[in-house]
């Protein structure tokens, strides 16, 4: 009951966040902190053995298969200089910060801290660049920053807490497993990406192609931590490549895992920034000597640390490589100020640094306590919720400040006229040659109705650019749409009195309204 009552709460208000200007994320952890002491609340526990195995990998790989290869490919250097060099800064950086500021905090404990608010959100990122409108690049940037950077963290992470718990963990054993986790989960990636896809091409039902889907993510995860590897690098390699030869698996499969996928993330999301919130009960208890105003203060400082570190970051790792490379100055645009800027406030952070945080063990070896573990935790959530709220309240307003060149809605639909047209013309030329052929002979009006189909095609992005209805508003594309709709709905309703008649049965009923639901939704896509 616990579980159900979380996803159908959280669901409930990601649906009625779409209706309103706060996005899902933020206003999912604002009602999972209000809730939180409610009488009756269950309390809930975000397991890192149920996060990092059975909610990161979908989350990743539903977010990587829609992630454009072409564009990571292109700018590979921030994305590498953020999900790698940043990650690593910030882990330094706000580590000797807490080791400073808090007393008794060991220096590899507080490397521990670091490590764990140091990766940026692939959900929150996406979802907030998404409904701000972000230019292309900088979203493109952050999404594949927030992609790999939890690689990165994670092995981070453990390097610090081997040298916490007594481990006796050395540099040259850190870069090792650093290497090793990073070239592990790349390899498994590129191992299992070609044969994944051989397989998803060669399946001939979209049922059973969708369950491979589902199970993707999970396998290439735990076959890369099975092999030491990075199972997060590994979901990424093999999500990208998927994503990027999508269009050569089966209409229907891709009509399907679309549907899943956009279902399983939604849960998914709703229940993770849920459950952030949701975790203030535990995090507060047992901070001890650390109450009050006193971890306010360290909350406060280790915030402002993690946020100056971005900015740190981020202006010399734009600037300093155009300023030592040729090759860049001549193939990349000079930045302005203002990227850097909005590329440095938009670094949420989520679910696994809390995760992570969360599976920091209770002792070291020899039986002690982990030092100031509770404290580690506080501090944690208080990063994740002050990024989230604070930045994420907040960045509307700073990218509306910088003034970013809005999308040129008419140049978008010039181009993709354009395309349509190419295509169009190829489609036509295959149309003549395959009629050309007797085994392919057609009744002239289906062949008619062959052309019709892709006379509509080519014309309906031009009609975008055309006059609108002065009493609809619509253009005579979008009339045409909504009365193709009307008159399928006319169908669904003679195909259902027909069936309650009795003059066609429930099976055929099912095919019927199959074929107008294809129909009715290649409406809604070209709409949209």
């Amino acid at each position: 009951m616990p579980l159900l009552l979380l996803v159908a709460g959280s669901a409930a208000v990601a649906g009625a966040a779409r209706r309103g200007p706060v996005p899902a994320p933020l206003l999912l952890v604002a009602v999972g902190l209000a809730v939180s002491y409610l009488p009756g609340v269950p309390h809930y526990t975000l397991d890192p053995e149920i996060v990092l195995p059975l909610v990161l990998p979908p989350l990743l790989y539903k977010e990587g298969t829609e992630s454009s290869y072409l564009d990571l490919r292109a700018q590979m250097r921030p994305v590498g200089l953020l999900s790698v060099g940043y990650v690593l800064f910030a882990t330094f950086v706000v580590g000797w910060a807490a080791y400073l500021i808090v007393p008794g905090l060991p220096l590899p404990a507080a490397l521990v801290l670091g490590a764990v608010v140091a990766p940026t959100d692939a959900v929150a990122a996406a979802a907030i660049a998404r409904r701000v409108g972000l230019p292309s690049r900088i979203t493109t940037i952050l999404q594949g920053e927030s992609l790999l950077n939890d690689a990165t963290a994670i092995t981070a992470y453990k390097v610090a807490l081997a040298a916490a718990v007594g481990e006796g963990a050395t540099w040259a054993g850190g870069i090792g497993e650093f290497l090793r986790a990073a070239v592990g989960g790349v390899a498994v990636g590129l191992v299992l990406m070609v044969p994944i896809h051989w397989l998803r091409t060669h399946l001939k039902e979209a049922l059973l192609q969708n369950t491979l889907s589902l199970l993707i993510p999970f396998v290439a995860y735990g076959v890369a931590e099975q092999l030491h590897g990075s199972g997060v690098l590994a979901v990424v390699v093999v999500a990208v490549y998927l994503g990027h030869h999508a269009w050569e698996v089966d209409f229907a499969t891709r009509l399907q895992e679309d549907a899943v996928w956009r279902m399983v993330a939604f849960l998914l999301e709703s229940a993770v920034f849920a459950l952030i919130g949701l975790q203030l009960p535990r995090v507060l208890k047992g901070l001890g000597e650390h109450e009050g105003a006193t971890a306010t203060w360290y909350a406060v400082v280790v915030f402002l640390v993690v946020v100056a570190a971005r900015f740190v970051w981020v202006y010399p790792a734009t600037f300093l490589p155009r300023l030592f490379s040729e090759r860049i100055r001549e193939r990349e645009e000079n930045p302005t100020w203002r990227a850097p800027a909005v590329t440095s406030w938009a670094a949420m952070r989520g679910v696994v640094s809390l995760a992570i945080a969360f599976s920091i063990p209770a002792t070291v070896h020899g039986g002690g306590a982990f030092p100031q573990r509770n404290l580690i935790l506080f501090l944690t959530f208080t990063t994740v919720i002050g990024t989230l709220v604070v930045q994420g309240l907040s960045l509307p307003a700073v990218i509306r400040l910088m003034r970013f060149p809005g999308r040129d809605r008419q140049a978008e639909t010039l181009t993709e006229a354009n395309a349509q047209a190419q295509a169009s013309r190829a489609a036509e030329s295959c149309l003549d040659d395959l009629l050309a052929d007797e085994r392919n002979a057609l009744p002239p009006p289906l062949a008619d109705r062959l052309r019709n189909v892709l006379e509509r095609r080519r014309n309906a992005v031009w009609e975008r650019l055309g006059q609108v209805n002065a009493v609809t508003g619509e253009s005579v594309d979008d009339t045409y749409r909504r009365l193709s709709r009307e008159m399928i709905s006319a169908e669904r309703e003679v195909f259902v009195k027909l069936r309650d008649h009795r003059y066609i049965d429930d099976e055929m009923l099912r095919a019927l309204l199959r074929r107008l639901d294809l129909e009715e939704a290649a409406a809604y896509r070209e709409a949209d």
